[in-house]
């Protein structure tokens, strides 16, 4: 869990501090604050995780600069367990 909530926190200051304005940035701000819930709670939901991370991904997997911040989310959520194949 801490390694989540530091993740977490991490990326939401880094999108924060982040000048440009992108379509889905408010997703990834509302995506980041459920990881952030869940981290806090500590009863993560490891399919909501995921899917927090997928839509994340999606909003700003364009911005090299959130990059690495995003590359440290999904080594967090992988801590749960790997997605099933399929």
């Amino acid at each position: 869990m801490a390694e989540l909530r530091t993740a977490v926190s991490r990326l939401r200051r880094e999108l924060a501090a982040h000048p440009a304005e992108f379509p889905d940035r408010g997703i990834a701000e509302d995506e980041l604050a459920c990881l952030a819930a869940m981290a806090i709670t500590g009863n993560p939901e490891v399919p909501r995780l995921r899917r927090s991370l997928l839509l994340i991904a999606g909003a700003i997997g364009s911005v090299s600069a959130l990059a690495r911040g995003l590359s440290d989310v999904r080594a967090a959520v992988d801590l749960f367990g790997k997605p099933p194949r399929r």
